[in-house]
This record gives structure tokens, C-alpha cells and sequence, in this order.
């Protein structure tokens, strides 16, 4: 299953504890808590259900949501 924004927002949401209504598209993620070992986590958990192949630098650079879903496949 490819990923989608809603996937990403969701799968965001949930290392974050958050409500994924809680969590905009085009903000920085950074501001809402995500920090450099959760996005790893993320990173690993989408490589290894997805088949991704960005890299921690390219998600790290601009840390939202509408930004990564390019570097991330999502449809």
C-alpha cells in the first residue's frame, strides 16, 4: 500500500500522541513536537512498510508533511 498524505499525517500523529486532526500538512513538525529520533522512527517504519528510500537529511531539511510526500512516494 503506497503512502498518502492522510497515511503520513495518521502514522505522525500516532508517534506523536497526537489527534491526527491535530496535525497540519504544511507546518513544521518540528514545532509540534517531532524531533530528530522520532522522525528516524518514522523514516525506518516507512522503509520498512512502504519501500521508501529518502533519507533522514531530506525529511529533516523541511520537516512537514506536504514537503515529505514527494521524498516519500505518497500519492
Amino acid at each position: 500500500m503506497p503512502l498518502t498524505l492522510e497515511l503520513i499525517r495518521a502514522d505522525v500523529a500516532d508517534c506523536l500522541g497526537e489527534d491526527p486532526a491535530d496535525i497540519p500538512l504544511d507546518e513544521n513538525l518540528v514545532d509540534h513536537g517531532l524531533d530528530s529520533v522520532r522522525i528516524m522512527a518514522l523514516l525506518e517504519r516507512w522503509r520498512r512498510d512502504h519501500g521508501v528510500t529518502a533519507d533522514f537529511a531530506d525529511l529533516a531539511e523541511q520537516p512537514a508533511i506536504e514537503a515529505w510526500a514527494p521524498l516519500l512516494g505518497a500519492a
